[in-house]
């Protein structure tokens, strides 16, 4: 397996309750009732928690890094209570130091709801759409937000919808390479620093710092605009990194695979992603090249691999044994994204 140098991480994320909590965060928006001097609270689980067995005093399982429902079930129990024990049961439930806890469906939260709320510091938020609904998008956001992470220094470009990130020294022609396949009708989407995200079950997800967006850096010409030079069909947002292309110059100490029966892999946030080694010289139409190795990946994606099978039939031939057997078992590849 080949590993690469990757810059260093950024920092971990701190996803608060401010931050969930902010218009736009979410497809649904969230109404703040009580606790507002909690709403710097940290949610450090990407998962939430519907625990009502807490409303009848049992805290097992209860944990303060997850977000908290009442959904239509919990809020039915609670107003069969008196107001006495409600209160009680309430003031018990949120001085467990909860980041939050979400109401769906709409339901006025009651007095002793919000009460509690203000009393411990913990925000009280409102969700007009149903718990199933709530969930999901709760958990969509926080998949992403706390999702592991780092950082390449490299150039990210979707290329015939396979995700290429195309790696190499400093000056060996990554940005024209990614300039030309934009010319070409393919898209960038992040250039020098790429942000790498890990999505389950094994995906990891490339985009580009916020500050660098739609941003390419050319030697001779500067920093361009590509969104503004090429359209909004030149980029994209975020893309899964299919393939890594290492571009290296021939005087490197390589030796070059001519016969294309093994593969190799580069490591990001523990999932391997097949690398391809490309030599880069003056006068190469490296651009071409990239654009037959995504064409290759995606044949490969769907069971097709050409270099195997040529050394099949030549071993038929010959009458000698298949060399295409002391492939390594499991590299094999999942269908398309």
């Amino acid at each position: 397996m080949a590993t690469g140098v990757q810059t260093s991480p950024p920092p971990p994320r701190v996803v608060t309750v401010r931050s969930l909590a902010e218009p736009g965060a979410l497809t649904l928006a969230f109404d703040l009732v009580a606790g507002a001097r909690g709403l710097d609270g940290v949610i450090a689980h990407t998962r939430i928690q519907k625990s009502g067995l807490a409303l009848v005093g049992h805290f097992e399982g209860l944990s303060p890094r997850r977000v908290q429902i009442l959904g239509a079930t919990e809020m039915s129990f609670l107003a069969g209570m008196s107001p006495g024990d409600r209160r009680a049961a309430l003031d018990a439930f949120l001085g467990r130091a909860l980041p939050c806890v979400v109401v769906t469906g709409g339901l006025a939260p009651f007095p002793e709801l919000v009460a509690a709320g203000d009393a411990h510091g913990c925000p009280v938020l409102v969700s007009p759409a149903r718990s199933s609904v709530t969930i999901n998008a709760v958990h969509l956001w926080l998949d992403d937000q706390l999702a592991l992470h780092t950082r390449v220094h490299g150039v990210f470009i979707d290329v015939f919808g396979v995700g290429i990130l195309l790696l190499g020294k400093s000056g060996i022609g990554k940005s024209e390479c990614a300039l030309e396949l934009v010319q070409r009708g393919h898209r960038l989407v992040a250039d020098d620093v790429v942000d790498c995200t890990l999505r389950p079950p094994e995906n990891v997800y490339g985009m580009a710092t916020e500050l660098l967006k739609n941003h390419l850096e050319v030697r001779g010409l500067g920093v361009l605009n590509v969104k503004d030079l090429f359209g909004v069909a030149a980029v994209r947002d975020k893309k899964r990194v299919d393939l890594v292309v290492r571009l290296l110059g021939y005087d490197d100490d390589e030796t070059w695979d001519r016969l294309g029966i093994d593969d190799e892999w580069y490591d990001v946030l523990g999932v391997r992603i097949p690398m391809r080694r490309l030599p880069v010289r003056p006068g190469k139409n490296t651009a071409s090249t990239v654009e037959v190795a995504a064409r290759n990946e995606l044949l490969r994606r769907a069971g097709v691999h050409s270099a195997r099978e040529f050394h099949a039939r030549l071993a038929r031939a010959l009458g000698v044994p298949d060399p295409t057997l002391t492939a390594e078992p499991g590299d094999d590849y999942g269908g398309p994204e």
